[in-house]
């Protein structure tokens, strides 16, 4: 098991990732509907980074590392499908609430690398928050959008 830990900056950096969703929910409150494409461009961002992380832990080990290289590709082609299927409906505020799920489904595989020992032993107290937080700000963005933004 790895007695590395998550360290302040990394901490303050992933915690001020926030602030792009919290700004767009509030835009998309204020009624500014291209917000959405924020809502859900930046949480894609971010669900593909998490899985560019899991495959940097994957590369760290030998230990399940086919399995782990291989969930780590999951968070990108969920993100693509996402976008796609945004584009596809014209901007349905479906996509944002599936974006926010996914983002929060991705913390078993978080958990799952602590107890196996490949992610620092408090990477649980960052993920869950951010995890959280950020599948939130974009449910909440897919309920205050509600329709479609996107016209052609």
């Amino acid at each position: 098991m790895t007695d590395a830990r998550v360290g302040g900056t990394a901490r303050l950096l992933g915690f001020a990732g926030l602030a792009p969703a919290f700004a767009a929910v509030i835009l998309l409150a204020l009624g500014e509907r291209l917000a959405a494409i924020v809502s859900l461009a930046y949480p894609l961002l971010i669900l593909s980074f998490l899985g560019g992380m899991w495959w940097g832990f994957a590369m760290q080990t030998q230990r399940n590392q086919a399995l782990l290289a291989t969930i780590a590709v999951v968070p990108s082609l969920v993100a693509l499908a996402l976008g796609a299927a945004f584009l596809l409906t014209n901007g349905s505020g479906w996509t944002l609430v599936a974006t926010g799920v996914a983002l929060m489904l991705t913390l078993p595989v978080d958990r799952w690398l602590v107890t196996s020992g490949i992610a620092p032993v408090d990477w649980m107290r960052l993920r869950i928050p951010l995890s959280l937080g950020l599948g939130a700000l974009t449910i909440l963005a897919g309920a205050l959008f509600g329709h479609p933004v996107v016209e052609y």
